[in-house]
């Protein structure tokens, strides 16, 4: 058995790394009580997953992690034990018991949502290039691998992109072949408007997969 939870990581841990969260979580479900699985070997560590790293400085309301369990446990007691073992900036939102065969939630992920606010006096001059932009074929952007960097096409990796009362709504592309970051789209558009990339605060709104008609559905209901 698994217990598929999603938590949120507020404004006061957005400094906090991946890698250190892993580390806190690994800590955390000790606390719990609950009866976590472990791996074998000379350096046994609790046997769990995330679905997608968030970037340091970005916030979230739908980050997801996979904890695997030695025992059945029910979803009420596993929810209230994790909640129990994290400090309040790290809200448990959500969590959904599956069993050993369910995909790892790494493995699902298609899409993600954000809300982008940006900030500064070409902050407007850039939320003006969101017409432009979805009416374009192509948008050329520089992304850095782990070979270097090299153009591409993002225009077919924005999914969906909108301007609201609160900054951008937008749903980019997340796959290990095509992923499309927030900040990457910013730059184009702050590109497309001749001014240089303004300050932003990045907040995750939703991790999707796929339906079997290839639209995004929210992780945890996969």
């Amino acid at each position: 058995m698994r217990a598929l939870i999603r938590f949120g990581k507020r404004d006061r841990l957005r400094f906090i790394s991946h890698l250190d969260l892993q580390r806190f979580f690994q800590r955390a479900v000790n606390r719990t009580g609950l009866p976590v699985a472990w791996s074998q070997g000379f350096n046994p560590h609790p046997v769990m997953s995330f679905g997608s790293a968030l970037a340091l400085g970005w916030t979230s309301e739908y980050e997801v992690i996979d904890i695997k369990l030695s025992a059945p446990m029910g979803r009420k007691r596993t929810e209230d034990a994790v909640r129990a073992a994290l400090p309040e900036d790290l809200p448990v939102l959500e969590v959904r018991m599956i069993d050993d065969k369910h995909p790892a939630p790494m493995a699902l992920v298609r899409m993600s949502d954000y809300r982008i606010t940006l900030e500064g006096d070409d902050a407007q001059r850039v939320y003006d290039q969101v017409s432009a932009f979805l009416e374009r074929e192509r948008v050329m952007g520089i992304k850095k691998t782990k070979s270097g960097e090299r153009e591409i096409d993002i225009r077919p990796l924005a999914v969906d992109l909108r301007k609201t009362d609160a900054g951008l709504y937008a749903r980019l592309m997340l796959t290990e072949q095509n992923t499309l970051k927030p900040d990457l789209l910013v730059k184009a558009l702050a590109d497309m408007a001749g001014v240089g990339v303004p300050e932003m605060r990045i907040h995750r709104l939703m991790l999707l997969g796929a339906d079997a008609e290839g639209n995004g559905r929210p992780l945890m209901e996969l």
